[in-house]
């Protein structure tokens, strides 16, 4: 049988328009299906979406049902919730972590400082953070800022209650040279009490308390210049990144020991590396950076004093004023210092201030120096 051109031609048009309609059938079908799978995951997201909306509806729930509460600890017996709130304050300080105020609680008639600390900042809730705060509640030394209490308001918000001191830190006592900061007996007294508290922190305790953060700004001074450290372990309430700002800072002003890159490596040796930079303040009355050096001088005091030392620059090591002050006090037996002295304290405090952390004396060590300055 013959195939003529015309029967190619419907065979060809038919087998087409077979072709065709399977085509048209699996587009259909492939349609169909796709339109029912995106119906559920439409139902799927909208499900999702519900139950989403319902967890944080909880939430909230459970965030507006919060309730405030005040951990009172000893000294601040006290306390009222509505005192803290009602307390006007004035601002006297401020980080990226929080703000400190001075307030005066009403009822109680009591200046106090309150430390307000972002919630964004905190590193752990719950049973940990509580037990963080008992701990430091607890925490007692003649030359410790004690904590009086700890507020949590309904958005998680945390206030740490403190004394007030009325003459204000170390580091404004030295900037003001009204003259008692140049007096021996008051630079041995905050010296020795300032090396007290720390012995405390690292070895009065089951454990070695780091303080992460000691500067002449963290030393309050009472009436008789009797000082205390603040802001002990501050840094372990905060998250790392707010640790690291507190690194940062204290870098920018010249108390980050060299070898301390993140804050949770901070140790006693680094520590002591701070302690040394306020003895240096103590007795030169300079600031820890130089933020105009001239070319003969260095940026950090530590190596301003070292540079001293080697060029035979005695006049730079310390402040002339302290001898000329006592001089003029000589009948005073507490209050009599000599060249010698002096001396001997400025190599102590270099000591603490070693580039080699393994150099550096414990606080033990430098407590037993001090006593040998002193007496």
């Amino acid at each position: 049988m013959k195939t003529t051109p015309m029967m190619i031609l419907v065979l060809g048009i038919v087998s087409a328009t077979f072709l065709v309609i399977i085509a048209l059938y699996v587009l259909l079908y492939l349609r169909r299906l796709s339109s029912r799978d995106g119906s559920e995951r439409k139902k799927d997201v909208e499900r999702s979406e519900q139950e989403r909306k319902e967890e944080e509806e909880e939430e909230g729930d459970e965030m507006v049902a919060m309730k405030e509460d005040l951990m009172i600890f000893h000294g601040g017996e006290d306390l009222t919730i509505c005192d803290i709130l009602d307390a006007p304050g004035e601002v006297i300080g401020k980080s990226n972590y929080g703000t400190l105020y001075k307030a005066l609680l009403q009822r109680s008639n009591k200046v106090r400082l309150l430390r307000f600390l972002r919630p964004v900042c905190i590193t752990t809730r719950g049973e940990d953070f509580d037990e963080m705060i008992q701990f430091l509640g607890r925490l007692r030394h003649p030359n410790l800022v004690p904590l009086l209490g700890f507020y949590t308001g309904p958005r998680g918000e945390k206030l740490l209650v403190h004394p007030f001191y009325r003459n204000g830190n170390l580091s404004q006592f030295i900037r003001d040279g009204n003259g008692e900061c140049y007096k021996w007996s008051n630079i041995c007294k905050i010296s020795y009490g300032i090396a007290k508290g720390l012995e405390h922190l690292h070895t009065g305790l089951d454990k070695p308390i780091i303080h992460g953060n000691l500067k002449s700004k963290n030393i309050l001074l009472d009436r008789s210049y009797q000082p205390y450290i603040s802001d002990s372990s501050l840094h372990l309430l905060l998250n790392p990144t707010a640790g690291q700002e507190i690194l940062e800072s204290s870098a920018a002003q010249g108390y980050k020991a060299p070898e301390l890159i993140k804050m949770k490596h901070a140790s006693e040796e680094t520590d002591i590396y701070s302690l040394g930079v306020i003895f240096l303040e103590l007795l030169s009355g300079k600031e820890p950076i130089n933020e105009h050096p001239t070319p003969d001088e260095d940026f950090y005091l530590p190596n301003f004093m070292r540079n001293a030392v080697l060029a035979h620059r005695t006049c730079d090591l310390y402040h002339p004023a302290i001898l000329l002050r006592n001089s003029r006090d000589d009948h005073n037996k507490n209050s009599s210092v000599s060249e010698e002295s002096i001396l001997k304290f400025f190599q102590l405090a270099m000591a603490c201030c070693s580039p080699s952390p393994s150099v550096r004396p414990n606080i033990k060590l430098v407590l037993r120096k001090l006593e040998e300055i002193i007496h």
